[in-house]
C-alpha cells in the first residue's frame, strides 16, 4: 500500500498501532476471513475494503459493534464462542487498524489507496489497482464470485471494481443513514459508485456508465477514490454537528432574583460560583 510522501504539519509521528496494513497482513487478513466456518459468510480482503469506506462517509459516527459482526457474516451472527480466539482478537486488531488508516487518509489528505485486484483474462489476480505487484501469497478475493455470476459485468474494469463497490453497497444497506439523506449530490454520487454493480430495471448503471466513460481501471479507481471523498466532505458537517442546547425557561440574568425565591440577586445565590 502506497503511504503519503509527509505527514501534514498538524500531526506528528503516527503510532505503530496506526499504520496501515502491509501486503503480508492483507493476506494474513484474508486468510483469516477465509477459515470462518460456515455456514457463517464472511467478507474477504477486497468487499471488506470498501465496506469500511461506506462505514467511515456514513452522516453519523457507528459504533464498531454496529457494523464488525457483518464482517464476518453477512447476517451478523457471532462468530465462536462467547470468548474470543487468538483469531478473532487477531482479525478485529487488522480490521481497525485497515479502518483507522482509511479514516485518516481521507479525513487529512482526501485521498486513500484502495484495495483492489486486477482480473486477467484467465480470472487469475494480477496485480493491485494501484500498478503494485501482488505478494506472492495466495489472496482470496470474490472474483471467484464475480465470473461466476451471470449478471456479473463482462469487462476488466467491472470485474475488478464489482467487489470493492458490492462491500461499499453492504455498508450501505447495514448503515442507511447515508442512502437516506434528501441531498442531490448523496445521490449523485452513489450512482457513480453503484455502476460497477449489476444494474437496476431503470438502467441506472447503463445510464452512468455511458454519460460517464472510464477509458481505463486506473481512471476507474480515481473515479471511485473521488467519490468516497466527496461523499465524507458532504457528510462531514452532519457527522460533527452538535445540537445547541434548548433550555427549558428564559435565561436568568446575573442581577435578577434568583428563582429560588430566596430574595436575593441570582448572582448572589444560586448563581454564585462555587467555592474551590
Amino acid at each position: 500500500m502506497s503511504q503519503p510522501e509527509s505527514e501534514p504539519p498538524s500531526r506528528g509521528a503516527i503510532a505503530a498501532a496506526d499504520h496501515d496494513l502491509s501486503d503480508a497482513e492483507f493476506a494474513e487478513l484474508d486468510a483469516l476471513l477465509a477459515d470462518i466456518p460456515e455456514p457463517l459468510e464472511p467478507l474477504d480482503v477486497v468487499m471488506l475494503d470498501g465496506f469500511l469506506c461506506g462505514v467511515i462517509v456514513q452522516p453519523t459516527l457507528p459504533e464498531v459493534d454496529a457494523w464488525l459482526p457483518f464482517v464476518f457474516d453477512a447476517g451478523g451472527h457471532r462468530w465462536g464462542e462467547a470468548e474470543p480466539s487468538p483469531e478473532q482478537r487477531r482479525a478485529r486488531t487488522l480490521i481497525l487498524r485497515r479502518h483507522a488508516a482509511l479514516n485518516r487518509a481521507i479525513a487529512e489528505f482526501g485521498t486513500f489507496d484502495p484495495f483492489i485486484l486486477e482480473v486477467d483474462d484467465e480470472g487469475e489476480v494480477a496485480e493491485r489497482g494501484d500498478g503494485e505487484d501482488v505478494d506472492s501469497q495466495p489472496v482470496r478475493t470474490a472474483a471467484d464470485e464475480v465470473s461466476a455470476d451471470p449478471a456479473a459485468p463482462l469487462d476488466p474494469i467491472g470485474a475488478a471494481l464489482l467487489p470493492w463497490v458490492a462491500g461499499f453497497e453492504q455498508a450501505i444497506r447495514l448503515l442507511p443513514g447515508l442512502a437516506e439523506l434528501d441531498e442531490p449530490a448523496v445521490q449523485t454520487t452513489l450512482a457513480r459508485l453503484f455502476r460497477f454493480l449489476p444494474d437496476d430495471e431503470e438502467g441506472t448503471a447503463a445510464l452512468v456508465a455511458r454519460e460517464l466513460p472510464l477509458a481505463s481501471l486506473g481512471d476507474a479507481i480515481d473515479d471511485i477514490v473521488a467519490c468516497v471523498a466527496e461523499l465524507y466532505e458532504l457528510t462531514l458537517p452532519l457527522r460533527y454537528k452538535v445540537d445547541a442546547v434548548r433550555r427549558s425557561s428564559p435565561k436568568v440574568g446575573r442581577n435578577e432574583p434568583c428563582p429560588c425565591g430566596s430574595g436575593r440577586k441570582f448572582k448572589q445565590c444560586h448563581g454564585a460560583a462555587a467555592p474551590p
